[in-house]
C-alpha cells in the first residue's frame, strides 16, 4: 500500500480555544490561517522555559535552500527521528505541539487518483499531534518552521493507508515539550500509535474547488 500522509487538518478556531486547552501559555503574537505549506499555531516552550503559541509554516525546506517557499519535508517518520540528520537536531532540542479538530488521510486509489478521508473525535476534544521545529535562515531573512511527526497506523486509519499523525496524549505533553528531565529514549517512548478504541469517526471528504490565488485568508478557519 502506497503511504500519502496527512496533508489537511482542522485547527482550533481562536487563541482562546488554544489557552484553555495548553494552559499555561504566553499569548502569541498573532492568529493566521493555517495551510498546507504555510502556517499553523504551534505550542513550544520559549527561551524562559514558559509555554507559547507561535505562528509557524508547514514543511522544512533543504539544507542551504534560499527559497523557503519549496519545503522538502513535510513529516518525519517517529521510528528514525531521532537517527537522521535532517531531523535528529531538531528532536532533540525543538520540540512542538499542534493542536487540531480534526485530520484528513489520503487513499490512494487504483487508477492514481486519492481519496481523502476526514477523521474526526466523536466527543470533539482536540487531537494534540507532536512536531518538531527548525528555524530557516537566509541572511537576515528567518522564518519558523515544523513538520509532522508521523507513526505506523492505528486499526481504523490501517483502512486506508499505513501512517498516521504522532497523536500525544495529556500525560506526555511535559516529556515531549522537554519540561520533564530525560533523555532521548524517554522523549521518544511517547511516540506510538494511538488507538482510537472507536472514538474517531472516518468519513470520505467531499471533493472541493481551489480557491482562487487572490481570495484573501479571512480568519484561523479552513479545512487543509
Amino acid at each position: 500500500m502506497l503511504v500519502h500522509m496527512c496533508g489537511k487538518f482542522t485547527q482550533l478556531s481562536s487563541w482562546q480555544n488554544v489557552h484553555a486547552f495548553s494552559q499555561p501559555l504566553v499569548e502569541p503574537d498573532s492568529e493566521v490561517v493555517s495551510t498546507p505549506m504555510r502556517f499553523a499555531n504551534i505550542i513550544r516552550l520559549n527561551e524562559n522555559g514558559e509555554r507559547e503559541v507561535v505562528s509557524m509554516r508547514w514543511g522544512f525546506a533543504a539544507k542551504g535552500d534560499k527559497n523557503p517557499s519549496r519545503p522538502k519535508h513535510m513529516h518525519a517518520r517517529s521510528e528514525t527521528i531521532d537517527r537522521l540528520p535532517t531531523f535528529a537536531d531538531a528532536f532533540r532540542h525543538r520540540r512542538g505541539i499542534l493542536i487540531v479538530h480534526t485530520f484528513n488521510e489520503g487513499e490512494q486509489l487504483p487508477n492514481g487518483k486519492t481519496k481523502q478521508w476526514v477523521i474526526t473525535p466523536n466527543d470533539g476534544k482536540p487531537i494534540a499531534i507532536a512536531v518538531i521545529c527548525e528555524k530557516w535562515t537566509n541572511g537576515d531573512e528567518t522564518l519558523d518552521t515544523f513538520i509532522q511527526v508521523t507513526t505506523p497506523a492505528n486499526a481504523l486509519i490501517s483502512k486506508i493507508t499505513d501512517r498516521m499523525p504522532a497523536i500525544l496524549q495529556p500525560e506526555d505533553w511535559e516529556a515531549w515539550l522537554g519540561e520533564k528531565q530525560g533523555g532521548p529514549a524517554d522523549v521518544k517512548s511517547v511516540l506510538r500509535t494511538f488507538e482510537d478504541g472507536g472514538g474517531w469517526t472516518m468519513t470520505e471528504q467531499a471533493p472541493t474547488r481551489k480557491a482562487s490565488k487572490s481570495k484573501k485568508d479571512d480568519g484561523q478557519a479552513g479545512l487543509f
